[in-house]
């Protein structure tokens, strides 16, 4: 796929992921606009049935189900730094390591989600080829979400499949990772100390065009 085509499958992607808001339904009708420009590849069939899934229901049912799939069901977590890492210091590495990637693009960092929140991650990458390369690098953690969505039988698991359909493919590191996750779970800090994140990147997002919450 090319570049601007693969550009358009993380925007779209990052409109399905985002939380359902008073703009949903215009933001679906232009995610099903950029998809007519798409080849029709397995990205666009997979992107184009969660776009019919969410316009078939009113935008509060939508919002509800995200909250029930997205911060109810067990194992689904959008910020993909904790599949990895989860509440250690390493993660705090990480989460640092993206807020530079995010200024080196040009972002701003605000108050709000934290950079390794899914929906940002891909706004990033469909506006900068540094930001795909840095979501290349979260592969494992999609491949965990993709398991947990399917497992919860939720058809937002078409939108990280899409995703995933466009990115390089496993490293063994990755496939490695990802073992781990599914027999122990992410890891966890032996010894509490400090926060597993600096003050700086504790409650801060980035300053992008897709939806917060």
């Amino acid at each position: 796929m090319r570049p601007q085509a693969t550009a358009t499958v993380f925007g779209c992607a990052s409109v399905l992921l985002s939380y359902p808001d008073r703009e949903f339904t215009s933001d679906l009708a232009a995610v099903q606009e950029a998809l007519e420009r798409l080849p029709g590849t397995s990205a666009r069939s997979k992107l184009r049935a969660v776009v019919e899934w969410l316009e078939a229901m009113p935008v509060v049912e939508a919002a509800k189900t995200y909250v029930d799939v997205f911060d109810l069901s067990r194992g689904v977590c959008l910020y993909l730094t904790y599949y990895r890492h989860g509440d250690t210091r390493e993660r705090g590495m990480a989460l640092t390591a993206l807020v530079e990637a995010f200024r080196e693009a040009g972002f701003g960092i605000v108050p709000g989600e934290l950079p390794d929140y899914l929906p940002a991650l891909l706004e990033l990458a469909a506006t900068s080829t540094a930001g795909a390369t840095v979501l290349g690098e979260h592969r494992m953690a999609l491949d965990a979400l993709h398991g947990a969505l399917v497992n919860a039988n939720s058809p937002y698991a078409d939108a990280v499949a899409a995703v995933q359909s466009v990115l390089p493919g496993r490293s063994r590191t990755d496939r490695e990772a990802l073992r781990r996750y599914r027999t122990d779970g992410p890891p966890s800090e032996r010894v509490g100390l400090e926060p597993f994140a600096p003050p700086e990147v504790l409650g801060q997002g980035v300053t992008m065009g897709s939806t917060r919450r």
